[in-house]
């Protein structure tokens, strides 16, 4: 990730996952959405947006929101303990989280991973996609819930009212769905869905994260892929 993080980069094997809470009534998430766009083709990178809808009241309400993105950032907020949910922020991997238009502090943040535990990839096989997961579980974690997450590549709106009135924004892999398809305990394993539902959602590209659970909440994702 020269281009963008200088000396910083994802080292072979390594994934980060970026998450980008935004919100088309944040006057200040455009400069984070354009960096999420710098980012998101680079090896090793798995960059997402998750509009978040709770600045709707500001006077536009986001179109491409979903109150359960701002629930998911407020569930790391709650297990990391800080309380810390505002716009823009980035969740790296599930863990640490920076001011989303914050290059130096996301370069931090990246320098500082290591190799996920569990490898994934994604192969279209006619009208299914297949997951495939291998790979340990980190001592302790008996179970991962592996999510399937539909992607609209980019998506660019015109603001009609609110802090951002009349700018034109575009966002970079939307999540327009995340749907829990399995419990994954270490191993090899397979999982599937239905390619047309790509479609059905607006979507044309998929990811997938393996997560486990923290007390409830989300908590340090172990692997990941985009396709």
């Amino acid at each position: 990730m020269s281009s963008v993080f200088g000396t910083t980069s994802v080292q072979a094997g390594e994934t980060a996952v970026l998450e980008l809470f935004t919100s088309q009534g944040c006057s200040s998430c455009p400069p984070a959405d354009k960096l999420l766009q710098a980012v998101a083709g680079q090896p090793g990178v798995v960059a997402l947006s998750f509009p978040v809808d709770y600045w709707d009241y500001l006077g536009w309400k986001d179109t491409l929101a979903s109150p359960a993105y701002s629930a998911r950032q407020r569930a790391y907020a709650e297990r990391r303990g800080d309380r810390s949910v505002y716009t823009p922020q980035i969740v790296v991997n599930g863990g640490e989280h920076v001011v989303g238009s914050d290059v130096r502090s996301l370069a931090a943040a990246v320098s500082k991973l290591g190799p996920m535990p569990c490898q994934v990839s994604l192969k279209p096989q006619g009208d299914v996609v297949e997951i495939h997961v291998d790979g340990d579980l980190p001592k302790g974690t008996k179970a991962a819930m592996v999510f399937f997450l539909f992607v609209d590549d980019h998506e660019t709106v015109q603001i009609g009212r609110g802090e951002n009135t009349g700018r034109s924004v575009t966002y970079t892999n939307v999540v327009r769905d995340m749907r829990a398809v399995g419990m994954w305990k270490g191993g090899e394993a397979v999982y599937s869905l239905p390619a047309s539902e790509l479609s059905r959602l607006s979507a044309n590209r998929y990811a997938v994260i393996v997560q486990p659970e923290v007390n409830g909440r989300p908590g340090p994702i172990i692997g990941a892929a985009i396709h």
